[in-house]
């Protein structure tokens, strides 16, 4: 029986308003007792924020099944340099899993740079920001490479915009946790205790979701309704191994062996 990790933003949501279908495709994963782990690069939110949202639009999610690119930024910076420090732009739900793995947030001498994305971006924060990196030898990370996300209104700025202006000014160029990094998607399998082997990826964009399925090893479906287009797949270099118009046409069991 698969297992399967599914991106949240052009999969299951569009803003703050469900994708047709959605509902019901994680009704059957549960009916057949599948595990499964909605995989979002946005780290905006913590985990209980985005269960309390899916639920609120009629997807049955519990916040244990959530892993953030804001979660897999703060098991990195754990692993790397236990107990540091970060000086942090981003809301809480990067806020709060960097504090969760017992770092302190400052501006003074940090460790690490960490950007992830936030609504209020504050030119004071991002000049600092620049110069911990540029003067402060600062290392520089970022949750994820996105430049721009989905909403109902149209696309909206994301954390690899940012990132870019946070480059260009203090010369350092960021590593980035989330996807396409097949780190996120390894840290994932570990979560949710599964091998790439026996475990598919559904997401909505060639350049994070499907290329880090392809590098992990696994399966992948590309679903078209997010960003990705039907006349954009033969642009990559690697495919999916499957597409559908949404989560709403997927049938868990077809992918079984």
């Amino acid at each position: 029986m698969k297992n399967f990790i599914i991106d949240m933003d052009g999969v299951l949501v569009r803003g703050n308003q469900m994708i047709p279908g959605a509902d019901g495709f994680i009704n059957k994963l549960r009916e057949q007792n599948r595990n499964f782990l909605l995989l979002t690069n946005n780290p905006t939110y913590t985990p209980g924020d985005l269960a309390h949202r899916l639920q609120s639009i009629g997807i049955n999610i519990t916040e244990n099944q959530i892993f953030t690119s804001a979660l897999a930024t703060a098991a990195f910076l754990h692993r790397q340099r236990p107990d540091g420090k970060a000086f942090v732009l981003g809301e809480s739900g990067l806020t709060e899993a960097i504090h969760d793995i017992g770092y302190v947030i400052t501006d003074m001498q940090p460790d690490y740079v960490v950007v992830g994305e936030t609504k209020s971006y504050d030119y004071q924060m991002i000049k600092k920001a620049i110069r911990l990196i540029h003067d402060g030898g600062a290392r520089f990370i970022a949750t994820n490479p996105d430049s721009s996300g989905p909403s109902e209104g149209g696309i909206v700025p994301a954390c690899g915009a940012m990132a870019a202006l946070i480059q260009k000014a203090s010369g350092v160029e960021p590593f980035f946790v989330g996807k396409p990094n097949a780190l996120m998607m390894r840290t994932a399998l570990n979560f949710l205790n599964v091998h790439s082997e026996n475990t598919l990826m559904v997401g909505d964009r060639m350049d994070t979701d499907i290329v880090s399925g392809v590098t992990s090893g696994m399966e992948t479906i590309l679903v078209l309704s997010g960003v990705t287009k039907v006349e954009d797949i033969n642009r990559y270099p690697y495919l999916p191994t499957y597409v559908r118009e949404s989560v709403a046409n997927i049938e868990p069991e077809e992918f079984d062996d």
